[in-house]
């Protein structure tokens, strides 16, 4: 977990005037990250879940997001049961550097993230202890007796923060329904941890919240999946910013 946060659009910012931003040579290279949106569909209308960041963090205070963060080395390193659906597998890889980590990598860290900020697990009882090492980042997530699950997993959008963002991150969203949290812990939410509220709300109560630009993007999005249920011949939004104006391109 880290108080950085994977939503790196400021919904307020403007050309010339973004949050925490300050003189430099050339904009900083993003980080891997990776966000996780809960579906609880067992109600009349979908709700999602969404958290508020510590109003003292540096980065997007006190704005509404999805559980995530930046990828972890150990991300690249945990085995995960399940897998992810080959169609998400094959777009998560499109539009990559060569040191890309690999889609399970992004699928692990959307995990481990909502898992650390939220205490929702994701995650299958192995059917024998697992003979590799656990990483250090997965120590307290298998301590609980679970293994991440990918299956339910989905690849529904792809986010890059813009350039004159002084933190920045290349952010990849997963969807997967809350039927898939196998176990939860309390205590993870507090007035003093990076998110000190989570609520559940419907998409347009949702997107009146202090949201970040990319959480609005994502649930304007987010509706056709549903109504879709989640077909995977849906193109996936690839966000980006290029001479200021904003691009949505189709993986």
């Amino acid at each position: 977990m880290n108080e950085d946060g994977a939503d790196g659009f400021d919904a307020h910012a403007t050309p010339g005037r973004r949050s925490g931003s300050a003189a430099r040579v050339g904009p900083v290279k993003p980080r891997p990250a990776a966000s996780l949106v809960l579906i609880d569909g067992s109600g009349p209308e979908p709700k999602v879940l969404l958290g508020r960041r510590h109003p003292k963090l540096a980065f997007l205070p006190s704005k509404y997001v999805f559980p995530g963060g930046r990828l972890e080395t150990d991300d690249r390193r945990m085995a995960g049961s399940g897998a992810l659906p080959d169609r998400c597998i094959e777009r998560l890889a499109l539009r990559r550097s060569r040191d890309f980590p690999g889609p399970r990598a992004f699928a692990l860290a959307a995990i481990r993230e909502t898992f650390e900020e939220t205490g929702l697990l994701l995650g299958t009882r192995p059917d024998a202890t697992p003979k590799a090492t656990i990483p250090p980042a997965w120590q307290t997530f298998t301590d609980h007796g679970f293994a991440p699950h990918l299956a339910p997993l989905r690849f529904i959008g792809r986010a890059v923060t813009p350039p004159s963002f002084p933190r920045r991150f290349d952010t990849s969203f997963f969807a997967a329904d809350v039927a898939a949290v196998a176990h939860r812990i309390d205590g993870c939410v507090t007035r003093d941890t990076e998110l000190v509220e989570l609520v559940w709300l419907s998409l347009n109560d949702a997107a009146k919240l202090d949201i970040p630009r990319i959480t609005a993007m994502i649930l304007l999005d987010l509706a056709t999946r549903i109504a879709a249920n989640f077909d995977g011949r849906l193109p996936v939004p690839l966000f980006y910013e290029r001479n200021r104006r904003w691009i949505r391109e189709e993986l």
